[in-house]
């Protein structure tokens, strides 16, 4: 896996010629997670990239990583299948669209489905 690089934001400042310039660093707030029924979850099936297998996704999730990863380990078991979650969308191997969706609208999440 790659690991990605982080650089620091200077919102396009590269070099300044005032000698008492101080770059102001704004503070990022800590992500919190958004209560389930403000979520806009989007789920999908997806086969591109992915050497014709089918995978379902779950897109539009805002909180934190714990919490994604939580919500991630509840379908692979309620679906009983392998998969994983990054950047905000959980991948589980197989088609669970129907599943998934109807397990997210009981847990009160605001779900839609996508694609074909």
């Amino acid at each position: 896996m790659k690991k990605k690089k982080t650089f620091n934001d200077f919102s396009g400042i590269m070099f300044s010629t005032d000698p008492d310039f101080v770059y102001e660093e704004t503070s990022s707030a800590a992500e919190e997670t958004l209560p389930n029924a403000q979520q806009d979850l989007r789920v999908m099936l997806d086969r591109k990239n992915r050497g014709g297998k089918t995978v379902t996704l779950v897109t539009g999730f805002v909180g934190t990583d714990e919490d994604l990863q939580h919500l991630t380990k509840t379908l692979k078991t309620k679906c009983g299948v392998g998969g994983s979650a990054k950047d905000g969308e959980i991948i589980l191997q197989g088609d669970f669209k129907e599943k998934v969706f109807l397990h997210l609208q009981k847990e009160g999440y605001k779900v839609k489905k996508s694609g074909g």
